[in-house]
């Protein structure tokens, strides 16, 4: 495959996402879509009230825009951009409420799982008239299972979870953008070695849209994504780990994001049942603004962890 397309397409993307960005934040402060900020975290986070969100759109137009110019329209990329704008969509909806209804906690959680469920039901049914492979690979042991029917199960499950602890890391300036472009440009390396150039396009143009993003994005931030962006990447990453049959290997890959999504799982459940928190706040990045950690050293810190663990699994994906 064509290396040259794959880079050209990230600095399109990034290009794109950074011309959009004077565009659209503007538009957002004029329509007064302005952040809502949870009374329960972290102090300093108040000052980010009425900063711009729903930044997100700027990452789906640039990474639209750039896919559509040098990808082929196979049906690998009608799949991709069905799960990455589908979930943007929900996350829209949610953002949407979030301002409109001025209710924090935008959609329900029952709301959001429908709509979440409901694009993972219409991707599942794309996968299967594709034809594609129901073989999960496992890493180190050299085995693949054969889940039949049970694999779309399986992957809705997937995107599922994904989306869900992607949103969750979605919670400090540049945290999200960065682990992000970290995930999608190791399996960037992943689609050009396993020969899938369209799913290697769709992650060059995700990196270069997050990285264009991220220049809005970083301390103080002028924008945020919200959920219409947070969701949307969480969607598009569960689906470029199914396409290049890596499914496992993301948790590895996306071991920032599972971190994220096991904090809140453990301070919940651990509240519930012992009446005690773990951490002094979930997301897992909250604790360590809670125990002094300026907000900076937390994201870069996550960033340099999500580098290792990228760079773990594409070792593993290659000799293991």
């Amino acid at each position: 495959m064509d290396f040259n397309v794959v880079m050209i397409t990230l600095g399109a993307s990034f290009l794109l996402a950074v011309i959009l960005g004077p565009l659209c934040i503007p538009l957002l402060k004029r329509l007064k879509f302005g952040q809502q900020i949870r009374t329960d975290g972290p102090q300093g986070h108040l000052k980010k009230a009425g900063t711009p969100t729903m930044g997100g759109i700027i990452i789906l137009l640039a990474l639209s825009l750039a896919v559509l110019r040098f990808a082929d329209t196979s049906t690998e990329m009608i799949i991709l951009l069905v799960a990455t704008l589908g979930y943007g969509l929900v996350g829209f909806m949610d953002d949407y409420i979030k301002i409109i209804l001025k209710r924090s906690l935008g959609l329900t959680a029952r709301q959001k799982l429908l709509g979440q469920l409901i694009v993972s039901v219409i991707v599942c049914i794309l996968l299967y008239k594709l034809g594609f492979s129901t073989d999960v690979r496992i890493p180190f042991l050299h085995y693949t299972i054969s889940m039949g029917w049970l694999y779309f199960p399986f992957v809705a499950v997937m995107m599922l979870g994904t989306s869900n602890a992607v949103n969750f890391t979605d919670g400090l300036d540049g945290l999200l953008a960065g682990t992000s472009a970290v995930a999608f440009g190791a399996y960037a390396i992943i689609a050009m070695n396993s020969t899938l150039p369209d799913v290697a396009i769709f992650c060059a143009a995700m990196v270069g849209a997050v990285l264009g993003f991220l220049v809005f994005n970083t301390h103080p931030a002028k924008v945020f994504m919200g959920d219409s962006g947070s969701l949307g990447i969480g969607g598009g990453l569960a689906l470029v780990a199914v396409l290049t049959k890596s499914e496992i290997l993301l948790i590895v890959v996306g071991g920032v994001f599972v971190v994220e999504v096991l904090s809140v799982i453990i301070q919940v459940v651990s509240f519930k049942t012992r009446g005690k928190r773990v951490f002094k706040m979930s997301p897992i990045h909250h604790h360590f603004e809670l125990v002094g950690w300026s907000e900076w050293r937390v994201v870069v810190t996550f960033w340099t962890v999500g580098i290792v663990l990228a760079a773990i699994g594409l070792y593993i994906n290659e000799v293991l």
